[in-house]
């Protein structure tokens, strides 16, 4: 069997992104055609959320445009046969994050694995994972121990590679999740698989 190219990939995304679950689907199945290497950099969007979860009606958003967001969402979500609830609550995402910058040093399995039933526990089965005990056990299900699910909420090296995630953004002038990086091209948005794979085959020849 011939090997599949590598790619390089950078992603900024968060957890409580309904539309950073939809592309983590869509990159995901570029894993067909290409040995995927992604650098995920984790960005919380909502800083000022409550862990113990807020109804979406308390975003900063008129109510038109979000019925209108959730339209779009809902439609590629059954357009793409991506699980997806209903989404009527929202929450703090940054125990979520810390607990997978955590995970990154137990092995790409075990990172995403967790990285999977995270999106899964929000976005499908409607979990709020600002929850620490929620979290915990979404963690210790992956086979992660408590000694790295404490360090990960108090050791201040995660906590510092957040931060360090926020500078690389602003280095490459990105401002929204989800953001692709495929060398120089960025895409930002509800990016369509085909864009992906067009931008990853770009990035293939540059490398050649």
């Amino acid at each position: 069997m011939s090997k599949l190219p590598e790619i390089q990939i950078t992603v900024f995304s968060d957890y409580i992104c309904p539309f950073c679950y939809v592309g983590h689907h869509r990159l995901m199945r570029l894993k067909d055609e290409y040995d995927l290497k992604i650098n995920w950099c984790f960005l919380e969007i909502h800083p000022e959320n409550s862990a113990k979860g807020d109804p979406v009606t308390d975003l900063d958003y008129s109510s038109d445009f979000w019925d209108e967001l959730m339209r779009n969402l809902k439609q590629v979500a059954k357009e793409e046969n991506i699980p997806l609830a209903e989404h009527t609550f929202t929450t703090n995402s940054k125990d979520s994050l810390l607990l997978s910058e955590a995970s990154k040093q137990l092995g790409r399995e075990i990172f995403y694995l967790l990285h999977e039933k995270i999106f899964t526990a929000f976005f499908v089965d409607k979990k709020n994972i600002g929850d620490r005990n929620i979290l915990r056990d979404i963690a210790k299900d992956c086979g992660i121990d408590n000694n790295v699910i404490d360090a990960a909420w108090s050791e201040p090296g995660y906590q510092q590679q957040l931060l360090e995630n926020f500078n690389h953004a602003r280095k490459h002038k990105i401002k929204s999740v989800p953001s692709f990086v495929f060398g120089e091209r960025i895409l930002t948005g509800v990016v369509d698989e085909a864009i992906m794979r067009k931008a990853a085959a770009e990035l293939v020849k540059k490398t050649d």
